[in-house]
């Protein structure tokens, strides 16, 4: 059985338009839900390479769904996060986050069924352009319609 093609939508922009910043008291209840201290030379703990991509993006997790024409609603699985630091990441220093949809593969899986893989880039940079980091995400959409 041939599958339908995934929806058009590599390219799209995932940019978003308010900077981000860490706060030290979120650092501060983050370092802590985890058991360690918070660095005392201001730097946010590493996590938050995910954490101000993904909310300092141009969109929701919903958002995010809704252009690959799934429903947050059936649930989107993380497939895989892969970061490169350009420089530490520091509390009070507002961010920005560029990005976009890299490719979208629809495939066959014995557990899943039919599945789209959405990979997307989103770059935090600082206000001036200097590169902080850079991340790379792949949900799983599962297409239980096309199963």
């Amino acid at each position: 059985m041939e599958l339908p093609p995934p929806p058009d939508v590599a390219g799209t922009s995932l940019s978003g338009s308010e900077p981000y910043t860490i706060s030290s008291e979120e650092n501060r209840a983050l370092c802590e839900s985890v058991n360690t201290q918070p660095a005392e030379d201001g730097s946010a703990h590493p996590i938050y390479y995910y954490i101000a991509t993904q909310v300092g993006m141009g969109q929701t997790v919903a958002g995010l769904c809704e252009i690959c024409d799934f429903d947050v609603e059936v649930g989107p699985m993380m497939a895989s996060s892969q970061v490169d630091f350009q420089q530490p990441l520091k509390t009070g220093q507002p961010y920005l986050v560029e990005g976009e949809i890299v490719d979208i593969v629809r495939k066959k899986s014995r557990k899943l069924g039919v599945m789209d893989i959405v990979t997307y880039e989103l770059r935090l940079t600082l206000p001036d352009k200097t590169p902080v980091l850079s991340t790379t995400n792949a949900w799983v959409l599962p297409r239980r319609e096309l199963t």
